[in-house]
């Protein structure tokens, strides 16, 4: 039977609990953003991709969008619908970045949260270009953690280094500039910054951990390790039995050039 960590679309599988419970969501400021940046309005159809457990899918619903939540992944797709199901603009779809089954130029905006870095670029590019609309736009998006912010998240990050499967391999960070360049085009695109955290007690930082694709799970030889080390990470830390993880939610939006 494969690894299912080699396998981006079933690696959260079992994750899916501590993903709905302890990832954090996506600022309102985002939506003033693409307001003021790229005509959004409520009129506008979202495809969602990578939608997971629905958290950046509910800001747009929330907002009036019809959206077409795109997620291959089984689990996280049905926790997404059950959280989504009081709004009937959304749509669910069992599908992948490169091949959404979406018509042709049939959206106005494609989004992508903590999902871009799992796609296979070339081909989701080309799928991108052909359901968007002419203008249409491109909006990714990561909460980006602090890694050197604070004593306590210089240790979560050494932790993570030292006990987790492929860290290093799936980071998100391994996305930067020149790949968002190239998949953008000679177009370019734009970059905001907004700030954003999240505050944990020790049984909420070890479902925050656990969530990662790259924690080690119980039939691993490192999962009880690592969850000392986090506690006694947290106890060194914590203030009034709390720790803080910050954020960057960065978010890169363009027109992709064909």
């Amino acid at each position: 039977m494969p690894d299912s960590n080699s396998n981006p679309t079933t690696r959260f599988s079992s994750r899916v609990a501590d993903y709905v419970k302890y990832r954090p969501g996506y600022p309102d400021t985002l939506l003033d953003l693409l307001r003021k940046e790229c005509n959004l309005t409520i009129n506008s159809i979202i495809a969602d991709i990578g939608s997971g457990t629905g958290k950046l899918t509910e800001l747009f619903l929330k907002n009036g969008n019809p959206v077409f939540g795109i997620e291959p992944n089984l689990e996280m797709r049905e926790a997404g619908e059950r959280l989504l199901k009081p709004f009937t603009s959304f749509t669910s779809i069992a599908a992948t970045a490169e091949a959404t089954t979406l018509p042709s130029q049939s959206v106005d905006f494609i989004t992508a949260g903590q999902a871009f870095h799992w796609f296979k670029r070339d081909l989701a590019r080309q799928e991108f270009i052909r359901i968007l609309k002419p203008g249409g736009w491109t909006v990714l998006i990561w909460n980006d953690r602090h890694t050197m912010a604070s004593p306590f998240l210089e240790a979560y990050e050494e932790l993570l280094r030292n006990c987790s499967t492929d860290y290093r391999a799936v980071d998100h960070k391994n996305v930067d500039a020149t790949v968002i360049a190239s998949f953008f085009g000679r177009g370019g695109f734009n970059r905001a910054m907004f700030p954003n955290d999240q505050s944990f007690d020790l049984a909420g930082l070890q479902g925050r951990l656990m969530s990662s694709s790259y924690a080690p799970e119980s039939s691993h030889p490192n999962h009880i390790p690592m969850l000392n080390e986090l506690s006694a990470i947290f106890q060194r830390h914590q203030s009034n039995g709390q720790v803080v993880f910050k954020y960057d939610t960065l978010v890169y939006f363009g027109q992709l050039s064909t």
